[in-house]
C-alpha cells in the first residue's frame, strides 16, 4: 500500500480551490507570456522603440479617441503607468493629443499613421496566432468560446465582489 492510497482523498472543495489557484496562475503567466510573444514579434520586425504594453495600447484603442481616464477604468494596463505611456506615444510620433474643448483638463487620444502601423502589425500577429491554434487543432471555435465564456463569467464574479464589498 502507498503513502498517497492511506491518505484521505481530498474534497472536492479542495480540488475545487487547487484548479482556480490554477487558473490564476495561468492567467497571470499567459498575460506576461503575451507581453513576452509581442516583444519578440516587434524586435523581429525591428520596432525596438516602443514595448508590448505601449502597442497593447495602439491595438486597443484602435480607431477610437479616447482619454486617458477611459483608458484606466477600462482596467486593462494595471500596474503600468498609462499617462506614462501615452505621453512616450504621443513623444515617439504614435499618437496624436489634443486637449478636450469642453473639459480643459482632459486631453483626448488618437493614433497617427504610425501608430496605426503598429496596431496592423499586431493584428497580424494576432491573426497568425488564431489560424495557427485553429490549423493545429489546438482550440477550434467551441473551445475558444468556452474559454471566453468561463473567462466572462469570472469577470463578472470579480466585478461583483468589487462592487459589494461594503
Amino acid at each position: 500500500m502507498s503513502i498517497h492510497s492511506a491518505l484521505p482523498s481530498p474534497s472536492s472543495g479542495q480540488d475545487f480551490m487547487t484548479g482556480y489557484l490554477e487558473s490564476l496562475a495561468l492567467v497571470e503567466r499567459l498575460h506576461r507570456l503575451l507581453l513576452d510573444v509581442i516583444k519578440d514579434e516587434f524586435e523581429r520586425l525591428g520596432l525596438i522603440d516602443i514595448n508590448a504594453v505601449q502597442a497593447l495600447l495602439l491595438f486597443n484603442i484602435g480607431d477610437n479617441e479616447v482619454t486617458a481616464g477611459e483608458l484606466k477604468s477600462r482596467g486593462y494596463y494595471q500596474g503600468s503607468n498609462v499617462s506614462y505611456n501615452l505621453k512616450k506615444l504621443v513623444e515617439m510620433g504614435y499618437m496624436h493629443h489634443q486637449r478636450c474643448q469642453i473639459d480643459r483638463r482632459s486631453v483626448r487620444v488618437r493614433l497617427t499613421e504610425k501608430g496605426r502601423g503598429v496596431r496592423t502589425n499586431l493584428a497580424e500577429l494576432f491573426s497568425r496566432h488564431a489560424d495557427g491554434l485553429e490549423a493545429k487543432g489546438l482550440l477550434g471555435p467551441t473551445g475558444i468560446d468556452d474559454i471566453n465564456a468561463s473567462l466572462h463569467r469570472m469577470e463578472r464574479y470579480w466585478s461583483d465582489q468589487i462592487r459589494y464589498i461594503y
